[in-house]
């Protein structure tokens, strides 16, 4: 399943970031990348100062815990600390899957789902687009500045080359509460008829039958 979501930073929250990342110490990309994704990334990222990081975890992290998108059709277990990834001219990274295990630096965890948040606004840059491969075809992802896409992180994809400007994003990984894909997705669109029942027809019998099934598949599915 691939989800946007829409203005998930506001423009201060973006404007805050940009104002964090100004002077940063930048790194090769490759730094961060396995073996097989080594080979083919050429990017550049941000190196994690601590209380630079801090602040720009803080304000991704605040966006991400209160936004419905995310919490239901992510199912967050543990959430990676983000990076912070630019794409000038000439770069690009080619198609990979992402690390199956997360958390080189802290405590070990499975990646399940992927997510790009864009910081420069589309017109900023030229290429830059991500294609993630997905079994209805490869799809072509490039958003506004503060919205994000989340994939799941066993798809193949890649960031075509920039040919002008800057691409500047921020990158992490997440382990879900519901390992498999095609579960997460079902009980994503079930979610959906049920707060609608909840909302229009909060004591109809069709609206406990469905409550109940979404929270007993989640149960049932669920890893803690």
């Amino acid at each position: 399943m691939l989800l946007t979501i829409p203005e998930l930073l506001n423009p201060a929250q973006l404007a805050k970031i940009h104002e964090t990342l100004a002077g940063a110490t930048v790194v090769d990309g490759k730094l961060t990348a396995g073996f097989a994704a080594a080979r083919v990334k050429r990017n550049e990222e941000l190196q994690p100062e601590p209380e630079r990081m801090r602040r720009l975890v803080r304000i991704i992290m605040a966006s991400l815990g209160h936004h419905p998108t995310f919490r239901f059709g992510v199912l967050p277990h543990r959430v990676a600390d983000p990076i912070f990834a630019r794409y000038r001219p000439g770069m690009n990274y080619g198609e990979h899957v992402d690390d199956p295990i997360m958390g080189s630096g802290g405590p070990r965890f499975r990646s399940d789902v992927s997510m790009t948040i864009f910081l420069n606004p589309p017109e900023a840059y030229e290429g830059g687009e991500l294609l993630i491969r997905m079994p209805f075809g490869e799809q072509k992802v490039k958003l506004s500045a503060g919205d994000a896409v989340i994939y799941p992180s066993s798809s193949l994809h890649r960031v075509t080359e920039v040919g002008r400007g800057e691409r500047l994003v921020a990158l992490t990984w997440i382990q879900s509460y519901v390992r498999d894909p095609a579960q997460r997705e079902l009980l994503y669109e079930l979610n959906l008829a049920r707060e609608r029942l909840l909302q229009d027809a909060p004591t109809d019998i069709t609206t406990n039958y469905v409550d109940r099934s979404y929270a007993n598949l989640l149960r049932m599915w669920g890893e803690v």
